[in-house]
């Protein structure tokens, strides 16, 4: 197999990483942070690159890009801690492009290819603890209109966006909607997540909804696929460079007149974290290349490819702020920063333990040895 990437592939991670070295530096980032966890004019700076429109079809506007283009991306501002949602603009892009009827696709990909529209996945309930299966808001139909009531937790930048991507009961079984921010009924209270992001918690009384699909679980399924799968590359990319940051620390460091880098314990802790960020990347590739497969064997391997992430995450990260001492956890330093990023993509479309059960779960007679 070849894992070496096309030249359109390293032009375009380059562009993202000159991008993210130039526009978004660490005080800028912490500017955002204290103006509120979301920037509008940054993210229409990601949308100027293409970076909305990567799984949007050229007719719409779009890139029409594929996964292992979007893990290039992610990797690149997960570098740089970005925290203007993205990956929902991915999320939006491939599930309205898949699952959506044209009139649905023609009035809303372009607008979000061009980041003139913000579309974020809202399907997390407070009871659900990440069972897609589980969701109170009803939806109800009234000649060719619908609404949507209920209630959805840590919706990304969810004051912000001008549409959400809602799961409802409709006639029994989950349908998927669209729900405009502005729409009669619509309420959202916004707020700083652990990382410094913007999330919300979004209320809906009988709002006015557009139907996207009533095969609402595949649906879903795919949304919250590829939201894991550019959650796996965007670690990656935090993972990469808080490994940068710690040997920086090691090399430079003295204790007893000497660098930390010298001894050896520490050395055999960062080959420890080596091997695990290797891990990482390796399920990461997974993911990327498993998200057009089947339903079955991609959501086998989102939930492996989650778990991994997750171990790593932890480990690397606690590792890190070990090393560092005490400035390891300070707000001035930039390392702290990348730990609470981590423990927050740790958290991100399921924990390590959830995703753990689903591998369980998914487990066929040969354990998936020989599948």
């Amino acid at each position: 197999m070849d894992f070496e990437f096309t030249e359109d592939q390293v032009s375009l991670r380059d562009a993202v990483r000159r991008w993210v070295d130039k526009g978004y530096t660490f005080d800028k980032r912490r500017a955002i942070v204290k103006a509120g966890g979301f920037d509008r004019n940054v993210y229409g700076e990601l949308a100027e690159l293409g970076l909305a429109g990567l799984y949007v079809p050229d007719d719409f506007g779009g890139m029409g890009m594929g996964p292992v283009d979007g893990m290039v991306v992610m990797e690149e501002l997960g570098r740089g801690m970005v925290m203007e949602p993205l990956a929902h603009a991915l999320i939006a892009g491939a599930t309205l492009n898949a699952y959506a009827p044209k009139d649905v696709k023609s009035a809303w990909l372009g607008k979000i290819a061009s980041g003139e529209a913000l579309a974020v996945l809202a399907h997390v309930e407070r009871k659900a603890r990440w069972r897609l299966d589980v969701c109170d808001t009803k939806a109800a139909q009234s000649g060719n209109a619908w609404t949507v009531t209920g209630a959805k937790s840590v919706v990304p930048a969810g004051d912000q966006a001008d549409a959400f991507i809602v799961p409802a009961q409709a006639n029994g079984k989950i349908a998927l909607f669209l729900v405009e921010r502005k729409a009669s009924g619509v309420s959202a209270r916004g707020y700083v997540t652990q990382d410094g992001s913007r999330a919300a918690e979004v209320s809906l009384q009988s709002a006015p909804a557009t139907l996207l699909t009533t095969d609402g679980i595949a649906a879903l399924e795919y949304a919250v696929d590829v939201g894991i799968a550019s959650t796996c590359a965007e670690a990656v990319g935090a993972l990469e460079r808080t490994m940068e940051l710690t040997v920086e620390y090691l090399n430079t460091r003295k204790q007893f007149g000497v660098a930390l880098a010298t001894f050896q314990a520490l050395r055999h802790r960062v080959a420890d974290m080596k091997m695990q960020l290797e891990l990482a990347r390796s399920m990461s590739y997974y993911a990327s290349l498993k998200l057009n497969a089947p339903a079955e064997e991609r959501r086998r391997a989102m939930a492996r490819a989650k778990y991994q992430l997750g171990v790593s995450m932890r480990f690397i990260g606690q590792q890190s702020v070990q090393m560092h001492g005490g400035i390891g956890v300070t707000d001035e330093y930039v390392g702290s920063h990348y730990f609470k990023k981590l423990t927050q993509l740790e958290l991100t479309f399921g924990d390590t333990l959830h995703h753990l059960g689903e591998v369980s779960a998914r487990m066929q007679d040969t354990a998936g040895v020989f599948a």
